[in-house]
């Protein structure tokens, strides 16, 4: 392929190849400012919509293990083009489906395509760039790939209040039909060299099984009741499914996953704070755009307009978080970058419905510095602490535990947002007893509906009404506060998997 297209065949590939994963990374966030008009549409709550985005990242995190085994057997070329092929037809779902269910099966196909495609970058600049000029190589990529989320739900806000939310889905749909025609003209065929590795059969249905129940169970459980017998049979599959993912992945020769990584203690760690980092990335993506919309009363291009200047921060940091990683050890900017997140969700944790727009901004800035500080250490990090014959799946396995992680933060953080906000609805309710001052509010609402003509025998019903929203809206304010906190808690807890790898 270099013989045929020239010097200039690197740099062609590695711009094919990042067409088409910014196309699906750009579906991973992009949605996130159409929640609520989704939740509108199809009147549901929040236990289904956040299955809509939590549906994408766990489809991502069990095809991304897949990824190897595909390039291996049919080469780059193919396992690309059917990967936008797949993320095409879940777009064209998504967009036009009818009910949620629908909907979630529209993710799940994208998610399942972005897996497959986004370690795909890496291994083709590890192919046709020689060592010395793979850094720039990368660098390079990495901008095109921070960017898109970075643009993502700014763009998105602008579809979705110009041409509805169903528009949101199909914004990836032209990138990817032109990575798709780039990818089949430059990215390399299979290599027929060598032996084909075999298929973890067994261990990737045992790992979709352990995903699929423990979201399910998850879900359920906000509408059922945690004891319910459906939630304990779902977590009890869980369970069952993820150890005996593990204790297969013990035994056979070919593991999608290998456990005996998680023995080195220093991969162990940065795995660990890549779980905590994709949780709190990933959750706080979901929760801010919905606190502006619902909340804050944002439109959906002004809700998306706040991530913004935090997305671009992550571009510029990022180079800088690379140089780090060369100068001092990986427990040092992992750890600052920690207290650096952890100090934007305790910011955020003061929230209110009067804190302005940039404030709110700068809030979730801070953070990201932090992200773009710690990420590229704890890459480093852990591939660093393993043997060589180990890279390849030491790669695949931090990636996992970061995607694994956003997956769970979005599911528990929906899950600690409506528990908070029912226990805060439960208390203010308790606190209005027909007291002088509810009682004066109530009165005022009423002579106001009196002055705009609506009849007496409506108006103490409406006024109750008013209270009761003004209640609601008080409660999801403090169940919001209480997520942020919840997410400043799990990044200190990750600090002491980061203590541990201080040690030698």
């Amino acid at each position: 392929m270099r013989e045929r297209w020239g010097a200039s065949y690197r740099f062609l590939v590695t711009f094919a190849v990042m067409i088409g994963t910014i196309a699906t990374i750009l579906s991973a966030t992009i949605v996130n400012v159409a929640l609520p008009q989704v939740m509108g549409a199809f009147g549901i709550g929040q236990d289904h919509a956040q299955l809509i985005a939590t549906a994408f990242l766990a489809a991502v995190t069990s095809t991304m293990l897949l990824n190897g085994w595909l390039v291996d057997s049919f080469g780059c070329r193919l396992t690309y083009a059917a990967a936008i092929i797949l993320f095409v037809l879940g777009s064209i779902i998504s967009g036009a489906a009818p009910n949620e269910g629908v909907l979630i099966l529209g993710r799940v196909l994208q998610g399942a395509a972005a897996g497959m495609i986004q370690p795909l970058g890496m291994q083709i600049i590890f192919q046709v760039f020689p060592a010395e000029r793979r850094g720039a190589a990368m660098g390079l990529y990495a901008v095109g790939v921070v960017l898109a989320p970075a643009l993502g739900p700014a763009v998105g806000g602008v579809i979705v209040d110009g041409a509805g939310w169903r528009a949101v889905f199909f914004l990836g749909v032209p990138f990817a039909l032109a990575g798709l025609a780039l990818g089949l003209v430059f990215l390399p065929g299979p290599s027929h060299g060598g032996q084909r590795r075999r298929f973890d059969g067994p261990g990737f249905l045992l790992l979709v099984l352990a995903l699929l129940a423990l979201l399910t169970g998850l879900s359920s459980g906000q509408r059922e009741g945690w004891e319910s017998n459906r939630v304990m049979v779902e977590l009890g599959l869980a369970l069952c499914a993820a150890v005996g993912f593990v204790l297969w992945e013990l035994r056979t020769e070919t593991p999608m996953l290998n456990p005996r990584l998680f023995t080195v203690r220093a991969f162990a760690c940065s795995a660990a704070v890549g779980l905590v980092y994709g949780a709190a990335l990933f959750g706080s993506t979901y929760l801010v755009p919905l606190f502006a919309q619902t909340v804050q009363g944002y439109t959906a291009t002004r809700a998306g307009l706040l991530l913004m200047p935090a997305g671009l921060a992550m571009v510029l940091v990022f180079p800088i978080g690379g140089r780090l990683a060369d100068r001092f050890p990986p427990w040092m900017p992992i750890g600052a970058g920690l207290l650096l997140f952890g100090t934007s969700s305790l910011l955020m944790h003061g929230i209110g419905t009067d804190t302005p727009y940039w404030t709110l901004a700068i809030w979730m800035l801070i953070g990201r510095i932090g992200f773009g500080f710690a990420m590229p250490s704890m890459n480093a990090g852990a591939l660093r602490a393993l043997p060589p014959k180990w890279v390849g799946q030491g790669s695949g396995a931090v990636n996992f535990a970061r995607q694994f992680g956003g997956a769970m933060g979005v599911n528990l953080l929906s899950i600690i947002l409506e528990r908070r906000t029912q226990f805060h609805v439960q208390a203010l309710n308790d606190t209005q007893t027909g007291g002088p001052a509810t009682r004066a509010l109530l009165d005022q609402v009423e002579r106001l509906l009196a002055q705009d003509g609506v009849a007496e025998p409506l108006r103490q019903a409406a006024a109750e009404n008013f209270l009761s929203q003004m209640l609601l809206s008080q409660a999801s304010m403090l169940a919001f506060r209480d997520s942020f906190l919840a997410v400043a808690l799990i990044c200190a807890a990750a600090l002491v998997p980061v203590a541990i790898m201080r040690r030698r």
